[in-house]
């Protein structure tokens, strides 16, 4: 028989998982890592009243590890839009062999965070499978998904030296420097995210600790199949 077992400390690494789950899922498609130099609409000679006025505003194009976005530069009666999609059609074409190598360690470490969210739904009914405490797992799995996400953090900046991110950030951007660029609110999501992955992997034990306690097993015990405790 299944015992629902629903504690604030597994309630809170259950919900953590999740978080930090779809923080990095989300970081990792956005376009939003560098952010380019800005770019003006022209000269204002366009179509656009506001162009001929002098009053849009300068375009940032953004780029991430295999998309963009861009602004449409438009034509008569089509109105100026921003584009946002991968650059790259296959993995060989993603701009630098680094960001190809932090795609392949931030996709690791997102599927198993992916699968770990999952797990951690079911661990209000299943604590243990083949005697291993579910959450000993799951923190183990999470440290070494912060494991890969700390490998693609760190050699991600080291491809701001290609020729895309060239084009997007200035001549004067090279590894570890971002020339003319800044950074998005991608790359800190992503760093938030490798921070609270280590985070989640530590609070697992205090779940572990809080679902095994006397006083759940004593509610176990006395026939209760659903167990609240603070």
């Amino acid at each position: 028989m299944c015992h629902v077992i629903v504690t604030c400390r597994s309630m809170l690494w259950t919900l953590l998982s999740i978080v930090v789950a779809f923080a990095e899922l989300i970081a990792f498609m956005s376009a939003d890592w560098l952010i380019g130099k800005a770019k003006t609409r022209g000269g204002g000679g366009g179509t656009d009243p506001e162009e001929r006025g002098g009053l849009s505003e300068p375009h940032h194009p953004t780029l991430g590890i295999y998309a963009r976005c861009i602004r449409n530069p438009g034509v008569q009666h089509v109105p100026r839009e921003t584009l946002c999609g991968p650059y790259a059609e296959n993995f060989g074409e993603i701009a630098s062999g680094f960001w190809q190598a932090t795609a392949i360690f931030l996709a690791a470490g997102i599927f198993i965070l992916c699968m770990v969210a999952l797990v951690s739904v079911f661990t209000m009914c299943v604590q243990s499978i083949m005697k291993k405490s579910i959450f000993n797992v799951c923190g183990l799995l999470q440290g070494i998904a912060g494991l890969f996400l700390i490998l693609g953090l760190i050699l991600y900046p080291a491809g701001w030296g290609c020729q895309k991110a060239v084009a997007y950030c200035g001549h004067y951007a090279s590894a570890y420097k971002p020339g003319d660029c800044s950074l998005g609110w991608a790359f800190y999501t992503a760093i938030g995210g490798m921070v609270l992955t280590f985070i989640c992997a530590i609070f697992s034990a205090q779940a572990e600790i809080a679902t095994s306690s006397d006083k759940v097993q004593e509610e176990i015990e006395e026939g209760k199949n659903l167990i609240c405790l603070l």
